[in-house]
């Protein structure tokens, strides 16, 4: 069964030491260790979280020496966030009809206790 990319990129999202780590890739790129010291796992731990953002394209590894680096890769979390957009919008336009209604809803208990 093939999972569409924004699946997988959702999915590795839903991890939190996931998040975390794409966060700390925001500075620049890391290794191993240097990701793994603000965590209470090993660093085998680590790679398995690792091989998950690389599965879903949000990072790429390379070598430098003898380091491995991980480097934050951004166009997946773009289109993620495109498809996110739309329902902010939806959600803007609710709030708006509730702030519509609720406005209307005032205006007519102040008509209304005026009499």
């Amino acid at each position: 069964m093939t999972v569409d990319p924004l699946s997988t990129v959702f999915g590795a999202l839903a991890d939190p030491t996931r998040r975390a780590i794409l966060a700390r890739l925001i500075e620049g790129d890391l290794t191993v260790g240097e990701l793994s010291k603000p965590f209470s796992m090993t660093q085998p731990a680590i790679s398995r979280h690792l091989k998950v953002l690389e599965g879903a394209g949000l990072i790429t590894r390379s070598r430098r020496a003898t380091a491995r680096l991980s480097h934050l890769e951004g166009e997946p979390l773009r289109e993620a966030t495109e498809w996110l957009v739309r329902y902010r919008d939806f959600w803007d336009e609710s709030y708006e009809r509730l702030d519509a209604l609720l406005e209307t809803l005032q205006d007519t208990q102040t008509r209304g206790d005026r009499t």
